[in-house]
């Protein structure tokens, strides 16, 4: 299946994930890899592969992911880790509603497919967390997922700020109150290759629900 869009893959020391990702990725879908410090080869291995790979020098989630949504030019981009957490193969189930004009931006809503792929303090965050969303907007997401799609321009429109893990709930926040037309859909979640700089230690957990909790007061 070909389809017209980007996929921005952050990546900080994926090299033992990259292969495979990319080799997943379906027809006509452009990969860019947003090499966020690496230092293990990744940026060398997405090249390789035939990735587009665009330097984030800032540290943080939000800022390579937003570097890569400045540098795709696809009118439909998807978001996706590069840890090899989610099969690309399943892009059209986060990027098939928002091609079909369905829906404005799209969450992967994970489904572990091993009980360790997604680590009890994680997920206790998450459901806390979108919790107050709920609470606070009415939306009924039940994951903050990180596999995800959306239009470009109207992405671009949102004006986003955070750098950091504040990134994912800040895009949500900033697509309900223009109205965008939000959705979720199942994904499958596989344990990551490697160790997790966010979700997959206490203390990044933590720090993301931190960097969470101060955009819910700001935005919210």
């Amino acid at each position: 299946m070909s389809i017209p869009i980007d996929v921005v893959l952050p990546c900080l020391n994926e090299a033992p994930a990259l292969p495979a990702v990319l080799a997943a990725l379906p027809a006509g879908a452009r990969a860019i890899v947003v090499d966020n410090g690496s230092t293990d080869g990744s940026a060398a291995i997405a090249r390789r592969a035939g990735a587009l790979v665009v330097e984030a020098d800032r540290r943080g989630y939000g800022a390579a992911v937003h570097a890569g949504l400045l540098a795709a030019t696809a009118p439909v981009v998807a978001f996706c880790d590069a840890d090899g957490s989610f099969d690309l193969a399943q892009l059209d189930r986060v990027a098939g509603p928002v091609l079909r004009g369905e829906s404005d931006l799209v969450f992967g809503r994970r489904r572990p497919v091993t009980p360790g792929a997604w680590p009890l303090h994680a997920r206790v965050a998450n459901t806390a967390l979108l919790w107050i969303v709920r609470r606070r907007t009415g939306l009924t997401l039940r994951d903050l997922g990180p596999f995800r799609a959306g239009r470009r321009e109207e992405l671009l429109a949102l004006g986003m700020e955070d750098r950091r893990s504040g990134y994912p709930l800040e895009l949500l926040l900033r697509a309900w109150s223009t109205g965008l037309r939000i959705a979720e859909t199942d994904v499958d979640y596989h344990p990551r290759l490697g160790r997790s700089k966010v979700t997959g230690t206490v203390r990044g957990t933590v720090t993301a629900v931190g960097d969470m909790r101060r955009m819910l007061r700001r935005l919210a």
